[in-house]
């Protein structure tokens, strides 16, 4: 998993709280901007990794996360994308996720249940509640 976000707070609180939650089911990995997750995800599938899920922010500088995913899924379409954002409105909710196909779009502050419940969609886990 990937989550990438330009507040570190926000990435730090991705990682641990998904980590605590799938424990050593995946690893996990974060960037600072959409630039370093490129090159990130690029690393990863060189070194035989493969990125199964990307959480994304959607307000970032340089890039904006539509931008980053369009870009994601020209080289590796098959990663699942979930897009984190407290500032877009429905229509731009609308917008992306039908054009990106994303997986979930989460308005932030988001609902830890919420986000675990669309990961657990998008990667075909079963719930264990």
């Amino acid at each position: 998993m990937l989550f990438v976000d330009d507040d570190l707070i926000m990435v730090k609180l991705l990682k641990n709280t998904l980590s605590a939650t799938y424990k050593d089911d995946f690893l996990y990995a974060t960037a600072l901007s959409a630039a370093e997750a490129l090159k990130d995800i690029e690393k990863l599938y060189s070194a035989g990794v493969e990125v199964a899920l990307i959480v994304t922010d959607w307000l970032m500088p340089e890039m904006k996360g539509d931008e980053f995913i369009l870009k994601v899924h020209e080289n590796h379409p098959e990663i699942k994308t979930i897009m984190i954002s407290g500032y877009a409105s429905q229509q731009v909710i609308e917008n992306i996720s039908e054009k990106l196909k994303l997986s979930a779009f989460i308005t932030k502050p988001w609902d830890v249940n919420i986000l675990i419940s669309e990961i657990n969609k998008c990667l075909n886990i079963e719930q264990t509640n």
